[in-house]
C-alpha cells in the first residue's frame, strides 16, 4: 500500500475531506450570486462557457476568477480524497487502487479544467474549447468515483449488519 492510499483510508482524513468537500460546495452560492448566473464550470463546452463569459462584467469576472483560483482549487483536492478515501478504505487490497483512481482523475481533470477557466476569466488565453473533453470527463469520473464510494461504504455496512444480527 503507497503511503497515499495509507493516508486518504484513514478515517480522520475521510471525515475532514467529507467536511471540506461539503463546506466548500456551499462557497459556491455566494460566487454565483454575485456573478448572476451559472459558473463556468457548469457549462460542457467550450462555446457556452465562451457566451457566458461574454455576459459577465470586469467585476463579475474578477469574482468569478477569485471563485476559481480559491473554491474551485480546493474543491477538487477535497472530493477527490473524500471519494478515493473511502473507495479505498472499504474496497479489497487488490482492487484498492483501481477503486480510488476515478476520484483522484476527475480530480486533476477539474484542475486542468481551472486553469483553463482561470486563463480566460483573467483574459490571458481563450483555451475554452478544451471544456468540450474536460468538463463532461469530469462529471463522468466524478459521478463513478461517488458510485463506487458509496456502493463499496454500502456493502461494508450490510456486511457489518449481517455479522451484527448473527452474533
Amino acid at each position: 500500500m503507497s503511503a497515499v492510499t495509507a493516508f486518504l483510508t484513514r478515517t480522520p482524513v475521510i471525515i475532514v475531506s467529507f467536511v471540506t468537500m461539503i463546506l466548500v460546495g456551499l462557497s459556491f452560492m455566494p460566487v454565483m450570486q454575485s456573478i448572476d448566473g451559472p459558473l463556468l464550470d457548469t457549462l460542457l463546452s467550450g462555446e457556452a462557457a465562451r457566451a457566458r463569459l461574454a455576459e459577465m462584467t470586469i467585476e463579475q469576472r474578477y469574482i468569478h476568477f477569485l471563485g476559481t483560483v480559491v473554491n474551485d482549487t480546493l474543491y477538487p483536492f477535497a472530493y477527490g480524497s473524500f471519494f478515493a478515501g473511502l473507495a479505498g478504505r472499504f474496497a479489497p487490497e487488490k482492487l484498492r487502487g483501481w477503486v480510488m483512481l476515478p476520484a483522484l482523475s476527475a480530480a486533476v481533470i477539474d484542475l486542468v479544467e481551472n486553469t483553463v477557466q482561470a486563463l480566460a476569466l483573467y483574459g490571458s488565453i481563450d483555451l475554452l474549447n478544451l471544456k468540450d473533453v474536460l468538463t463532461p470527463a469530469k462529471y463522468g469520473l466524478f459521478m463513478l468515483a461517488a458510485i463506487i464510494a458509496i456502493g463499496f461504504a454500502a456493502f461494508a455496512l450490510a456486511r457489518w449488519l449481517v455479522k451484527s444480527l448473527q452474533s
